[in-house]
């Protein structure tokens, strides 16, 4: 492969904060350089005669708008440096290969920038490849120990295609030999099969048993010469071995330039983390070897299973690729543990964000993926990375990119670029500061202790301190800005204007109505409205207009209230409504002086009884026509007596004042005899009818009964020599207690 040349893309993220870099006061170029990628600082000595010290923090274009050329203007930007950048693979004649390309930068970022670059990799072309063959010898493997008699062999043949620097190892894994994973009577000890007739191993629980070598006799010899063992539960020492097996490199042999592959055989789960408590073993896995002079784990029985994040930690520590090689049945169980070879971080990360793109060498663009499968030997895949950085750091941030698996890596270092380079070349106690009364630097004076002001030109004592406090104990500058020469210059803010003498001012600090500053209807000065014409109240919510209060009928308020803040405000007990207008208990305003009309027409002269009527209302009673018509309202009722009555009414403060009060329409009087006689003669009609009617029902009635009798007269039939009326007085009877062949007559007379 030939050397591709490296792709940097430099994207700033602009602050989302609204408004310029100047609205945030920064008084140094080291502060205006950290609120964000965009803020530059004008170097420009006289700049701030026409501007604040603050005003020189902008953004580049404001500054040239402002009057400081480029020149002036310090912005310093995103840096990259690649520093070692060589070929990949043998391919670029270098004496040390590397797979991965660039191999070293340096970069230097803005608080809130971010930088992406490419990172090539190469899969290797004859890489040496160490294979550990980490075993499982209990019982139930007894099977799989007969079909790898010739591992070694078919091993090499395979890896010979792929690499001439190829070495094999072998270890072996049982279990704890504690309770209650195995029986501890000293038979069971001697041969953990005894209950099924077979001759075994004691229990063990890891031995190194073949350091890596290129020999594939010696490792096919170690193999034909092992033999199982057996344990009670289902689970193994697995993770104990592996963990020997990664920390031990001195003793498995691992070489620094190769692919390491520990290949895990088992066909039962592992214990891991507390399991071993069950044993009585709560001393913590601590990581280190512990391989004796037999190469046997020597502390099996006092260290418990390490965990799951001890092991991972491990093999990533000593870049050990772990592959499981378990049946079928178990396959599940250990999928989750199985990793892709995929580009990791390793080193202090701590304060950036780091993304990656995934360029895989068959075409495919992966965002958010770090990994690429079914890379060949010598196919090349791309990493794009892009690294933000949040905020300052206190120091250089040193970390790697590696591929899993891979010894080559890309060193970075990180630095972020917080500080102007306009304060390295200060100029001490400059004429521009007031003959000597400070260091200029960056275009501004640093004033010496005891001077303040934007040239040095004022002392810092007590006396002109006091001058910026608005009483004794009080705050400089109410805390909102600093004093010069006897004056407070307040601080900008964000949210507004800060001023006043003792920057006690501001035009944000009123109240709001429904979100909005002094209701959206005045002006906040010095934390109070101002209100605009036609609104009143503390935030100018109130409007002084009372049309809003204006009834159907033209009063305000329906007469029945006020209009206060531009609503009605009822004043009659029971009136309700947005004008007033529901008032049950009290009526209309034409109906409340009905009482008083009535009685002041109706009287020949006004009486005390009027008077009092009218006073309980409030009212008084003019035949005056001369009135203000537009305020008055036209009452027409009808009296008691079936009258109309008429007046206007006009409302004020002090009461009601009832104008020209008429009585019309007023009904005539009955005429009484007329009235008489017409009842009398209805009186009299009426009872002539009812005779009348009476005398045809009597006739009626009568008619019926003669004819009932006639038609009962014909029906009637008898002999004509008889008297129908008439009755025997010979009665017969029997003697019922006389026995004979004959009855017994006998004849009363």
């Amino acid at each position: 492969m030939g050397i591709v040349s490296l792709c940097l893309v430099l994207h700033f993220w602009l602050s989302t904060v609204k408004g310029t870099c100047s609205e945030f006061g920064a008084l140094s170029c080291d502060e205006c350089l950290q609120l964000g990628p965009q803020c530059a600082w004008c170097t420009l000595q006289n700049f701030t005669d026409f501007f604040s010290i603050d005003g020189r923090c902008d953004t580049p274009e404001a500054l040239l708008q402002k009057g400081c050329s480029g020149e002036f203007v310090e912005f310093p930007i995103t840096n990259v440096k690649v520093l070692k950048d060589q070929g990949l693979g043998k391919s670029a004649g270098h004496t040390n290969v590397s797979y991965v390309m660039p191999q070293k930068m340096r970069l230097q970022l803005r608080p809130g920038s971010q930088l992406s670059f490419q990172i090539k990799v190469q899969q290797p072309e004859d890489h040496p490849v160490d294979i550990y063959y980490l075993m499982d010898l209990s019982a139930s493997m007894y099977d799989d120990l007969k079909m790898i008699k010739d591992l070694g062999s078919s091993l090499s043949k395979e890896m010979a295609s792929l690499t001439s620097k190829f070495r094999l190892g072998f270890g072996s894994f049982v279990e704890k030999p504690v309770l209650p994973f195995i029986k501890i009577t000293p038979e069971e000890l001697a041969n953990p099969c005894r209950s099924v007739d077979f001759e075994c191993l004691p229990t063990f629980g890891y031995r190194h048993m073949l350091s890596l070598t290129s020999s594939t006799d010696k490792f096919n010899e170690i193999i034909s010469k092992q033999q199982v063992s057996a344990n009670i539960d289902v689970p193994e020492c697995g993770f104990d071995a592996i963990m020997q097996a990664a920390v031990c490199g001195d003793r498995i042999g691992w070489r620094n330039d190769s692919m390491k592959l520990l290949v895990f055989v088992s066909d039962a789960d592992s214990h891991f983390g507390m399991d071993s408590k069950m044993s009585g073993i709560v001393v913590p896995n601590d990581g280190e070897c512990h391989l004796d002079s037999n190469n046997e784990y020597s502390m099996t029985a006092n260290l418990e299973y390490p965990t799951l994040g001890q092991l991972i930690d491990k093999l990533v520590e000593n870049n050990i690729l772990l592959i499981f090689a378990v049946t079928d049945k178990q396959r599940q169980n250990y999928e989750e543990l199985r990793s892709e070879i995929d580009l990791e971080v390793l080193g202090d990360t701590e304060g950036l964000q780091i993304y990656f793109t995934a360029l895989c060498q068959d075409g495919t663009i992966l965002p958010g993926q770090k990994n690429c499968s079914n890379v060949k030997a010598g196919d090349v895949v791309s990493f794009n990375v892009t690294i933000e950085l949040r905020g300052c750091l206190a120091g250089p941030r040193r970390f790697s990119l590696r591929p899993v698996g891979f010894q080559d890596a890309l060193e970075i270092e990180l630095e972020s670029h917080c500080a102007c380079d306009c304060h390295q070349n200060p100029e001490p106690n400059s004429t521009y500061c007031s003959q000597g009364h400070g260091a200029l630097e960056c275009g501004a004076c640093v004033c010496n202790p005891g001077f303040v002001g934007p040239k040095c030109e004022c002392t810092e004592d007590q006396e002109q301190i006091s001058d910026c406090r608005a009483h004794e104990g009080a705050e400089m500058c109410s805390g909102l800005g600093e004093c010069f020469c006897r004056q407070c210059v307040c601080h900008p803010s964000s949210f507004g204007r800060v001023y006043g003498p003792y920057c006690e001012c501001d035009d944000f600090s009123c109240l709001r109505f429904r979100g909005e500053l002094c209701g959206g209807h005045g002006e906040c000065d010095c934390g109070e409205c101002v209100c605009h014409a036609g609104w009143m109240g503390e935030s100018c919510n109130c409007s002084t207009s009372s049309n809003s209060c204006m009834s159907a009928d033209g009063s305000v308020c329906s007469g029945r209230g006020k209009c206060v803040c531009g609503k009605c405000k009822c004043a009659i007990p029971g009136a309700s409504g947005e004008h007033c207008e529901r008032c049950p208990t009290c009526g209309d305003i034409c109906s409340l002086p009905r009482s008083c009309v009535e009685c002041y027409l109706k009287a020949k002269d006004p009486s005390d009884e009027c008077a009092l009527k009218c006073n309980s209302l409030h009212a008084t009673v003019s035949n005056s026509t001369d009135f203000e018509a537009s305020r008055a309202a036209l009452c027409t009722l009808q009296s008691e007596d079936s009258c109309m009555l008429s007046f206007s009414l006009v409302d004020s403060d002090h009461g009601s004042t009832i104008y020209n009060p008429k009585l019309y329409d007023c009904p005539e009087p009955p005429n009484a005899p007329l009235i008489a006689l017409g009842v009398c003669m209805s009186v009299l009609i009426f009872g002539i009818a009812l005779l009348v009617i009476w005398k045809f029902l009597v006739s009626v009635h009568d008619r019926k009964e003669v004819a009932k009798f006639e038609a009962e007269k014909a029906k009637a039939k008898w002999q004509s020599g008889t008297n129908p009326l008439f009755r025997s007085s010979t009665s017969t009877y029997k003697n019922v207690t006389y026995k004979s062949a004959g009855q017994q007559k006998g004849d009363v007379s």
